[in-house]
């Protein structure tokens, strides 16, 4: 089945309903929004974009966006949405390595830096707010149905590259039916009048749960700052009924410190968050802010937004005791997904012990695009391996340890960073945490505390040193403390800790 089916379904079905609203820009209905998918198909067609072919996005969130995901997919092209504030030469590799045709922008990308870096075939640049784009819906629209089967390309993915180059994820039309399948049973009960908030970037996990929201005829609300504005998220809020969102820890974190305590509106209906940890002191914090309207979810690029599910009732059910650990896991296997947690020869270990989480189902990848080799070792024995360490309990709660790459192994003992960041994040003086292993000649590794206090805190690192004695053991508490005003962090908000660890390791050869 191709995606584009359910655009044009939803638009026979509720063809008034709203589909799009760019903020103080334009609004689309569902009816007029796959009349316009029609005429882009064929522009983009025009262009020489065959089925097959492959189309950038390299774009701030705008209705645009939509318009060129359904358009690529009606005419059996893929998409490769880029996240807009990537370096304009880790833009170049991507452009090159998917052999992009088309490369749709918005006024402030940097293509003469682009093109610069380029060593691949040429990309024909078009600003979706320029002449040049609206030109494009001027050709009679495609009345053929959308091309492609559900084993084609849909989207390509690439990684953040935290750990190395990114890899082109292939997903295709079935992965992204799988996801959308499974965002509906368990994530959010999606309908018609249902506002979907783009704060988040629509390269990522955004733009794809566009995909759910608008095969059930949701409005997706594109913001008129195009990302993430607290001030305007506050006015959305007070005057748009049904508004739910996707948003990274950092960025819930960063409303509950501007609306504080019971300052939501009542017009939220949800907030699904993902993409990082969110510790359980800060789960508290913004519970008490939203009240029962967190939802948690688990995934990567590899199985987008599609491995695991924390729903609302789970962020308070305490009947049986274990609700902090609940809140400290990322929660259970999502309906379409197979979960397990594996030994480094792909027998699973015991309840309770730590493993490599490892993933089945409709939603995993078909492979990285050029990369045989390291396809075949991510999906070894048929299970794709996360590279994430986690546990399962006995109830089929999954909590993550940590990546793989960022164990620490010091006097022969393994220490995982994300158990004392959490602690970390318990004392009052601190507001980020990042725990990252740095050689050492007589531990192998020492245990570095990266920290960014909060405003108006003088923390003193003998006292936090105590304070980790009272929690954790001491062979885990960290050997140093450094502070710093923030922690660099990828174009999606995680913490790159691999900077950090070049940072630690050119200082000891300096």
């Amino acid at each position: 089945m191709n995606l584009s089916h359910t655009l044009f379904r939803t638009a026979r079905r509720v063809p008034r309903a709203v589909a799009v609203i760019e903020r103080d820009r334009s609004e689309l209905t569902y009816e007029q929004l796959a009349r316009r998918v029609l005429r882009l198909a064929r522009g983009l067609e025009g262009l020489g974009v065959k089925p097959g072919g492959r189309v950038a996005l390299l774009a701030k969130n705008c209705g645009a966006y939509i318009e060129v995901l359904y358009a690529c997919w009606t005419l059996g092209a893929a998409a490769i949405p880029i996240n807009a504030r990537l370096h304009p030469k880790e833009v170049a590799f991507i452009l090159d390595d998917a052999e992009a045709q088309v490369c749709f922008v918005t006024d402030d990308a940097e293509i003469g830096a682009i093109e610069a870096a380029r060593r691949g075939g040429p990309t024909r640049f078009i600003d979706v707010d320029g002449r040049e784009y609206g030109a494009l819906f001027a050709a009679e629209p495609l009345s053929a149905a959308p091309a492609g089967i559900a084993t084609d390309a849909a989207w390509l993915f690439y990684t953040s590259g935290t750990t190395g180059r990114p890899k082109g994820v292939v997903l295709t039309h079935g992965n992204l039916l799988a996801m959308t399948l499974n965002y509906l049973a368990d994530v959010d009960h999606a309908a018609v009048g249902d506002h979907l908030l783009h704060a988040a970037p629509m390269s990522h996990g955004s733009g794809l749960y566009a995909i759910p929201n608008i095969a059930v005829g949701a409005t997706q609300l594109i913001p008129a700052s195009r990302g993430f504005d607290v001030d305007e998220i506050r006015h959305v809020l007070a005057w748009t009924p049904s508004v739910k969102f996707f948003a990274a820890p950092t960025m819930v974190m960063r409303l509950v410190d501007a609306l504080g305590s019971g300052g939501t509106a009542a017009n939220l209906k949800s907030i699904i968050y993902g993409g990082g940890p969110m510790y359980v002191a800060d789960s508290l914090r913004a519970l008490d802010c939203f009240g029962r309207r967190l939802v948690q979810i688990y995934g990567q690029g590899e199985a987008p937004m599609t491995i695991t599910v924390l729903p609302v009732e789970d962020h308070f059910d305490d009947h049986d005791g274990r609700r902090l650990e609940r809140l400290g896991s990322v929660g259970r296997a999502q309906t379409g997904v197979e979960l397990a947690v594996l030994n480094p020869d792909d027998t699973p270990v015991a309840a309770g012990e730590i493993g490599e989480v490892c993933v089945r189902g409709d939603v995993v990848m078909a492979g990285y695009l050029n990369n045989p080799q390291a396809t075949a070792a991510t999906l070894a024995n048929g299970w794709l391996h996360t590279g994430d360490l986690g546990r399962l309990d006995d109830h089929g709660y999954l909590t993550l340890v940590d990546r793989s790459k960022d164990l620490i192994i010091s006097g022969g003992s393994n220490i995982y960073p994300r158990e004392v960041e959490e602690v970390l994040l318990l004392h009052p003086a601190i507001k980020e945490a990042a725990i990252v292993g740095v050689p050492d000649p007589e531990w192998g590794e020492a245990v570095v505390a990266v920290v960014v206090k909060k405003e108006g805190h003088v923390p003193d690192p003998q006292e936090i040193d105590l304070f980790c004695l009272e929690h954790i053991a001491r062979f885990k508490r960290p050997k140093r403390y450094v502070f710093v005003e923030e922690l660099p962090k990828n174009a999606t908000g995680k913490v790159l800790k691999r900077e950090l660890r070049e940072r630690f390791r050119k200082e000891s050869t300096a």
